[in-house]
Order: structure tokens, then C-alpha cells, then sequence
């Protein structure tokens, strides 16, 4: 996202144009790859196991052996990546945007 942001501006763009642009522009893939990691990981935490009549697909719902060691591993990658997903969408470009703030205004001090 700060590559795409940092494209723009060199291309002339202002920090908050490139900031909203390059969102805009890497929104869409940084959402499906989240997701798609964190809906390959929901059968390894055995929660659809707990579905009625899955008692024969213990293996593909994430409840077979092992799966004591398993589950809390997924759950913690996937909130790792959510909160990852969050810092990168919605802090990254706050700050980005308040480091830019404040070197515009040291800047004009100058």
C-alpha cells in the first residue's frame, strides 16, 4: 500500500490523493488475500466439526488427531491476520498521513 502511495506521489499526487488512491487501488487485494487464507484455516480449528451430521468427516472438518495442537495455532493466525489486515488499511495510512503533516510543517519553519 506505501509502494502504491509513494508511486503517486512521485507522480505528483498530493499525500492525501495518494493515500485514497492507492487505498482504492489495494483494497480489493489485500481483502482477498486475507480472506482467502482465513477460510483455508477455519476447517483446521475444528469448529465445523461441531456441525450436526459431520461426525464422518472428522479429518476434513479439522477434528482428527492432532487437532487439539492445531486449532489454537489457526485461531491465532487468523487473528493475526485480521488485525494485520486492519493496521494496513486503516492505521498505516493515518500515520502515513500525520508523519506527512508534520514533515510539511517542519518544513515550512525551515
Amino acid at each position: 500500500l506505501l509502494d502504491q502511495v509513494n508511486r503517486l506521489r512521485s507522480d505528483g499526487m498530493t499525500m492525501n490523493d495518494a493515500l485514497i488512491e492507492g487505498g482504492r487501488k489495494r483494497l480489493r487485494p489485500i481483502l482477498m488475500t486475507t480472506l482467502t487464507t482465513v477460510l483455508a484455516l477455519i476447517p483446521v480449528t475444528g469448529v465445523l466439526s461441531r456441525l450436526p451430521g459431520t461426525e464422518h468427516l472428522t479429518m476434513i472438518f479439522g477434528s482428527g488427531e492432532g487437532s487439539e495442537i492445531r486449532a489454537p495455532l489457526a485461531l491465532t493466525v487468523i487473528g493475526g491476520l485480521m488485525a494485520s489486515t486492519l493496521l494496513t488499511l486503516l492505521v498505516v495510512p493515518v500515520f502515513a498521513s500525520l508523519v506527512d503533516i508534520g514533515s510539511r510543517s517542519s518544513e515550512t519553519q525551515q
